[in-house]
């Protein structure tokens, strides 16, 4: 982009503009203000004082220090570097963490603050470079007399970087400024001079032809034939295009930044609770000390209550651990009783956190969200599932592979609940022999030629250009994005061997395809944007993936493709019209009812096999209605009806064939899976009175499973595992001692009673449902069944009493927990990772989003696919 090219404002209109600026920022307390630090590749502050070299202040990565080359040329100054006659700062080797880290990130930042020694420096004189020689670079900022020239290298320009992106004419000055230029992955550039924005053009294309050889010099090029002249203040490099406020905060900062201040002691104790002691009390401390249980009268999952103490008096001193009672007791292990002592780790974390006041981020502490940790919303490389990868070749090559795919590779194992937990999903030499099968099975039902003529016009077996565009535009359909030089040299490669063994232009298409069919590219998940130390907006086809696998469990169709080539998924409202395009797809559909399946573990009914003598009754058909039920159901509740999810615990229908129905005790109606009202059958109506569901329990229609699974997957509540010592062996039932009463002796144990009134009350209203979900007044020993109970809510103090099991389902439904629930699983599933404490502000966010637009699931996977646990890019495992 040329300067006449730009719409660029006057220059009297730019210096007006820039110092009104100045005078408005100037009223910023400088002293107090802080740099954006987030994204910083290579920092240089010029405070050295004397020698030749010039420290990398960024404290990332290995450090990329500068050497002046002629260090008689130069003069250091407090905190500035004089450069006066021609010299070079140049690093001894590549700049590779630089380079590696804009190419993954596709956006870059320049900052600068200098004083230029003229306005008539030429070339353009070379301030900053990533640069080989005067004619090969990957980015410059140089000064071209009175403006500020940008040189930056990208597929859609040449190898100087041309054409260049400027600032107006007459913009550069010889005082003291702040210059800073940004490009984003859209391709949009930016220069700012003194936290103004002079200048904006387009820069298309990625990073992929950077040279990661290049070095990165100040004051003139690495061939040293390009001086600049002048005071160097400070200069600075990011992975980002920064934010222009994030320019301003950096232009008010100065060219002098005030080292960090200290945390404050309460800061200190803060961190420390978050990090470390809400962990520790969930774990060992609120299985007893809670508001519901408040052993000893100490609840310590509540500031106030915490900080008050027990019948002990006050167990917690402010800033004296030795005198506080908690760290008495858990220091000499007398505490948590009956389990593992603290390690020496989480004593000195806590004694740590009492001295440094005992400060309580958060009103309540809720155990599920420390179950995995503090978490750091890292983004997992993710193997496809069986399903996933199945539903990608269909749609990759419209191929249906289903039947192989299920015979020859390794089923996927549920983990935290879910199949697609992303740290499970390993790959072993059975996986990868069955890739190469099913890629070999796979082209032969392909026609190729017709299939490799959607991406090229040419079919001639040509070792140029022409082939590599053809490799390049096959592959990114396949490997859901962009390939970078490597792979297209690899990918042409098999065309050149095809093409010295004498086979033709069928051959390399097809071997080139099988080959591609087998990548880690094309079976993983792999996105391109990694940062060590934060997060920013990822990728546009990296979000395409992470929208088509969350809302379909498939690959982005062409039209996302195209939008994220348009960079249109960068824009909110175009991102919206493309999610409520992909909600009301089939496959939006699909992948809801396979998050119902791995939620209520429905592939569990095929591998039942009840007592025969107990229930004669039941067989492989009858199980597999009570799945059809649940999954049309739900079918009905969250697509057809579009009612809110928490809707699925209490809507008053269900689906059943002629044999469940009479399973059920209702009438059969006519043949096939048909809808039933049963708004008059006080003991039907939602999920939990589901077959699907019911039979959890096992053949003893166990208070313990049953409440477990109410309590986990509905309430998010967390619970223990017994002590060693303690039996688990279940008693048998018998005349006068029915399973409800079994649970109430375990509750009234001193030992057992402490857990178990968490979960086994949350089944009392499901008793009168034997192990495969029928129902009866009186089990098999003539003991009469009841149905009413109590609700003990996570968190609450007291529980919630109801009188039958639809009053109970009731309760549920209208519970806020409950809701907060189903956004944390299905937001687990969409992720396909556990979810940590790092992720429970942003999970209150969408679950807000969510219930304000209605609660349903198309209102919840929007809120999820918007959010910054989808749109940012985190560390990666």
């Amino acid at each position: 982009m040329t300067l006449a090219q730009m719409k660029l404002p006057g220059t009297r209109t730019v210096l007006s503009c820039m110092l009104l600026t100045t005078l408005s920022l100037f009223l910023i307390d400088t002293a107090n203000a802080q740099r954006v630090s987030s994204h910083l590749q290579a920092f240089y502050t010029f405070d050295e004082g004397h020698g030749d070299t010039v420290r990398d202040r960024s404290g990332v990565g290995r450090p990329l220090d500068l050497k002046i080359t002629r260090t008689n040329t130069a003069d250091w100054k407090d905190g500035v570097l004089v450069v006066r006659t021609p010299t070079s700062l140049i690093s001894a080797t590549p700049a590779t963490k630089i380079i590696d880290s804009i190419k993954r990130s596709g956006e870059i930042t320049i900052e600068a603050w200098i004083k230029p020694a003229s306005d008539s420096q030429a070339g353009p004189a070379r301030l900053i470079s990533l640069s080989s020689d005067t004619s090969q670079r990957n980015v410059t900022l140089g000064q071209d007399k009175d403006l500020w020239d940008v040189r930056l290298r990208s597929t859609k320009t040449d190898r100087n970087g041309l054409p260049s992106t400027a600032s107006p004419r007459k913009s550069l000055l010889t005082t003291l400024t702040h210059i800073v230029f940004t490009r984003d992955r859209k391709g949009t550039a930016r220069i700012y001079l003194d936290a103004k924005k002079v200048a904006s053009g387009e820069v298309a294309g990625d990073f992929g032809n950077w040279d990661v050889k290049h070095r990165l010099t100040l004051a003139n090029e690495v061939t040293g034939d390009r001086p600049w002249l002048g005071e160097l203040h400070l200069v600075a490099i990011y992975d980002s295009a920064l934010a222009e406020k994030d320019v301003q905060q950096n232009f008010a900062a100065g060219s002098k930044p005030s080292p960090p201040k200290p945390q404050s002691l309460a800061a200190v104790s803060a961190s420390l609770f978050d990090h470390d002691v809400a962990p520790l009390f969930a774990k060992h401390c609120l299985e007893c000390h809670d508001s519901a249980i408040k052993k000893g009268e100490l609840d310590l999952s509540r500031k106030t209550t915490a900080l008050a103490g027990g019948e002990s008096g006050q167990v917690i001193v402010p800033g004296n651990a030795a005198d506080s009672l908690l760290y008495q007791s858990v220091s000499s292990n007398e505490m948590p009783k009956d389990r593992e002592p603290l390690s020496n780790e989480e004593k000195v974390a806590l004694k740590k956190w009492i001295d440094s006041g005992a400060v309580y981020s958060v009103d309540r502490i809720d155990p599920v969200i420390y179950m995995h940790g503090g978490g750091s919303g890292d983004v997992w490389i993710q193997r496809l599932t069986v399903t996933e990868y199945i539903t990608t070749v269909r749609s990759a090559v419209g191929v249906d592979i289903a039947k192989e795919a299920h015979e020859f590779l390794p089923p996927d194992l549920r983990a935290d609940g879910f199949r697609n937990t992303a740290y499970n999903l390993s790959v072993d030499l059975k996986h990868v022999e069955a890739y190469a099968r099913l890629a070999e099975i796979t082209v032969q039902r392909m026609d190729v030629m017709k299939f490799a003529a959607r991406f090229s016009k040419s079919s001639k077996l040509s070792t140029d250009d022409t082939m590599r565009d053809h490799v390049a535009a096959m592959g990114k359909w396949l490997f859901r994005g962009p390939l970078n030089e490597r792979e297209i040299n690899a990918y042409s490669g098999i065309a050149t061997t095809v093409a010295s063994a004498g086979g033709d232009f069928n051959q390399a298409m097809t071997y080139m395809i099988e080959a591609m069919l087998q990548s880690p590219r094309f079976i993983y998940r792999i996105e391109r944007q990694y940062d060590a130390r934060g997060s920013h907006a990822v990728d546009g086809y990296d979000l395409a993936s992470r929208l088509s696998y969350i809302l379909w469990g498939a690959p982005p169709d062409e039209d996302l493709l195209k939008a994220a080539d348009r960079g249109d998924l960068q824009d909110a409202a175009k991102l919206k019209a493309q999610v409520k395009r992909m909600l009301n797809a089939p496959l939006a559909k699909d992948r809801s009812a396979e998050f119902v399946s791995e939620w209520l573990n429905l592939a569990r009914l095929q591998n039942m096999r009840p007592d025969a003598k107990r229930f004669p009754n039941w067989d492989a058909k009858l199980a597999d209605d009570m799945r059809d039920e649940t999954l049309a159901y739900f079918d009905d509740v969250v697509w057809n009806q579009n009612r809110p999810l928490s809707d699925l615990l209490d809507a008053q229908f269900t689906y059943a064939t002629p044999e469940l129905a009479r399973h059920y005790g209702l009438k059969p109606m006519g043949t096939g899976l048909l809808r039933y009202d049963v708004s008059s059958v006080p003991d039907r109506g939602g999920l939990l009175t589901q077959g699907s569901v019911l039979t959890v329990g096992g053949d003893g229609a166990s208070m313990v499973s049953r409440g477990l699974f109410v309590l986990d997957d509905l309430l998010r509540g967390t619970i223990n595992a017994p002590p060693p010592c303690v039996n688990t062996t279940p008693p048998p039932t018998k005349a006068g001692l029915t399973q409800r009463g079994i649970a109430e002796q375990r509750i009234a144990d001193v030992k057992c009673g402490v857990c178990h009134i968490r979960f086994e009350p949350l089944a009392f209203g499901l008793e009168k449902f034997d192990g495969v979900g029928a129902s009866h007044e009186q089990d098999q020993f003539g003991n009469k069944l009841r149905d009413d109970g109590e609700v003990l809510f996570p968190g609450d103090a007291k529980p919630v009493k109801y009188q039958s099991s639809a009053e109970l389902m009731k309760v549920l439904s209208d519970s806020d927990r409950v809701r907060e629930s189903l956004t944390w699983k299905v937001t687990q599933f969409a992720l396909g990772r556990p979810l940590t404490a790092a992720d429970a502000p942003m999970l209150a966010d969408i679950h807000k989003s969510a219930q304000s637009a209605g609660g349903t699931y198309p209102s919840l996977m929007t809120a999820i696919v918007l959010s910054d646990l989808v749109q940012k890019s985190g560390r990666r495992k």
